[in-house]
């Protein structure tokens, strides 16, 4: 699906990613995680092309639409719209002005598989902060078939929230996803493979190398 071949990523003097490689399979999933200010979040901008690596190359497979979740859903908490013109907007218009019956159709089966189909025509401010990472994540999963990106899914949410998004995103086995996330503990629960970054330091392997590795130490004193 996707390779990413000795990545560097510098801005000016300041050197952000350096010399990362990794790769991610079909229906994988990769956690990645790290230090604060470590690059995870200029990686992630370059594997989405917003940014060009300086050095190495990022390559996928075969050409791929990608669904985004930013850290902050790109929709305001007070947006005045339904949950499913929410999800809609996650689609390219097939005219200037309107969307096809098919995108139409494609939102609101998203919308069932996120468990949110019921609050289709409730304004988006008034769902739960569950129920609007669930229909932010229906949105993303509607500008794509194959790979999903999510930053910091679970920011805002409370646990109850968190346990079930990570239940509906292991329900995804024909997806695959790349979380930045800086839960340490759902990436060992979940991740297929880690990527680690750290200050001049990285790792990229299985949750079960990740332990090994002795990088829980960067976690104050690793996963519970």
């Amino acid at each position: 699906m996707l390779k990413c071949k000795d990545v560097s990523i510098k801005y000016e003097n300041f050197c952000a990613v350096h010399d990362i490689s990794f790769e991610v399979r079909d229906c994988e999933c990769l956690y990645i995680v790290g230090e604060n200010g470590s690059g995870k979040t200029s990686l992630l901008k370059a594997i989405l092309g917003l940014i060009h690596v300086s050095e190495g190359e990022i390559v996928f497979d075969k050409k791929t639409d990608i669904g985004y979740l930013s850290q902050n859903g790109g929709v305001k908490n007070d947006f005045p719209a339904s949950a499913f013109e929410v999800v809609l907007s996650g689609q390219v218009k097939k005219t200037k002005f309107f969307y096809s019956k098919e995108q139409k159709n494609k939102a609101l089966q998203k919308m069932r598989e996120m468990g949110v189909f019921e609050a289709r025509n409730k304004c988006f401010r008034e769902l739960s902060g569950g129920q609007r990472q669930r229909v932010l994540l229906a949105r993303a999963l509607s500008a794509t078939d194959s790979l999903l990106i999510l930053d910091e899914p679970l920011t805002g949410l409370d646990f109850a929230a968190a346990e079930e998004l990570y239940k509906t995103l292991a329900q995804l086995k024909d997806m695959t996803i790349i979380i930045v996330s800086h839960d340490i503990n759902g990436a060992l629960k979940y991740a297929d493979k880690m990527l680690y970054l750290g200050m001049g330091d990285s790792f990229f392997g299985t949750p079960d190398e990740f332990i090994k590795s002795g990088k829980l130490s960067s976690f104050g004193g690793g996963a519970k």
